[in-house]
């Protein structure tokens, strides 16, 4: 054998080793990776096991449950929630309640009447809004004028507007208007008040002023007032069946068609809190005085909804949330906090408020303007 053969063999037979010994160091390290692997997966904590859970909801909160980090809080906490639309009247009379875990209403008569027929131990109060007139700068002028505004505040008097309304007075008529001289009735735009919570409140406030300062507490009172009461919601015509539905007309269709419009609170400060507002020009919020509160209720029909509820009240996250969605939270801090945030005027300190008339008073006021019981 040639001498010169040997050195071909050794490089070779190192090429072999060199190559078994990167095998076993991938090997090695392929093991070390998957070991981690292992070794994290058994250590971290398994995902909670997400529950659904299932509610019916007046239509005001449905960007509330829709926004993304809202359900992320609730996904964190285990629960996926899915929640149905509908009138507060419809979620106390008429909704079938048996594929629900808890029902939201906005206001406590209609919660009490979800009660009667649905006992809990207890009910969730996370948030509330007062009933607001969302208007106009030019609006606001002439309402001024007419003695409806006082001077510089943001006080809609209900009295004086009750009045301007019992002589169907119209637009064109108020003096020196030339700003919006409409031949239509000064009329706030409502909800339609058989299937609206935000009209049933308005029915509220306006048979309280009706009634000599006082809440509707009988028949009798209730037949007294209809008079004053009834052409507020005939004289408008059509009426929208939800405060989304009205309050979207208010954004898009601006003063001709909606030169007034009576909404949640919540609603005109969810959109001036959002990150590209969509109020019109010289867009302005009123609050009539006196005011009803519009209190969300939360009724748990099973307890899942119980979950809910508590969350709603107690979780930090969620009442910041809450509160960027414009309604005022049981900690003033959390609405102030979201209003200051965004550079925006404090809304004022309300002290002109009255309770609503119990279910059944204002079901049959309700009754009596048409709606079936």
């Amino acid at each position: 054998m040639a001498a010169d053969e040997y050195p071909a063999m050794s490089v070779a037979g190192g090429r072999r080793s060199g190559r078994r010994m990167l095998s076993w160091v991938l090997a090695l390290a392929l093991l070390a990776v998957i070991g981690f692997v292992v070794f994290r997966d058994v250590g971290a904590p398994a995902p909670p096991a997400v529950t659904t859970v299932t509610g019916v909801i007046g239509s005001e909160k449905l960007a509330f449950f829709a926004d993304p980090r809202v359900k992320d809080v609730f996904t964190a906490n285990g629960l996926d929630v899915r929640v149905d639309p509908a009138g507060s009247r419809q979620i106390a009379t008429t909704v079938d309640l048996d594929a629900y875990d808890f029902a939201f209403p906005s206001s406590s008569p209609a919660a009490d009447k979800l009660l009667a027929a649905h006992p809990a131990a207890r009910t969730y109060a996370p948030f509330s809004s007062p009933m607001a007139v969302a208007t106009f700068a030019p609006i606001v002028e002439l309402l001024t004028q007419a003695g409806v505004v006082a001077p510089g505040t943001q006080t809609f008097d209900m009295r004086r507007y009750l009045e301007l309304t019992s002589g169907s007075t119209r637009w064109d008529q108020l003096p020196g208007n030339t700003a919006f001289p409409a031949r239509k009735n000064v009329l706030l735009s409502t909800t339609a008040p058989c299937q609206s919570n935000s009209a049933a409140m308005y029915l509220g406030i306006a048979s309280y002023v009706a009634n000599k300062e006082s809440v509707v507490g009988d028949t009798a009172a209730a037949g007294a007032v209809l008079p004053a009461v009834s052409p507020l919601f005939r004289d408008q015509g059509y009426l929208p069946p939800s405060t989304e539905v009205l309050f979207e007309d208010y954004l898009s269709a601006g003063m001709g068609r909606v030169p007034m419009a009576l909404v949640y609170e919540a609603q005109y400060v969810a959109e001036a809190l959002s990150p590209d507002p969509a109020l019109p020009q010289g867009a302005t919020l009123l609050y009539p005085s006196p005011t009803i509160f519009s209190r969300h209720t939360l009724v748990p029909l099973k307890p899942a909804g119980d979950r809910i509820g508590e969350l709603l009240t107690t979780n930090p996250e969620l009442i910041t949330l809450a509160a960027q969605h414009g309604f005022r939270t049981p900690d003033p801090r959390a609405f102030s906090d979201a209003v200051t945030a965004r550079g925006l005027l404090q809304p004022p300190t309300l002290v002109d408020v009255v309770e609503p008339p119990s279910y059944d008073n204002l079901e049959g006021m309700l009754t009596s303007l048409g709606c079936p019981a």
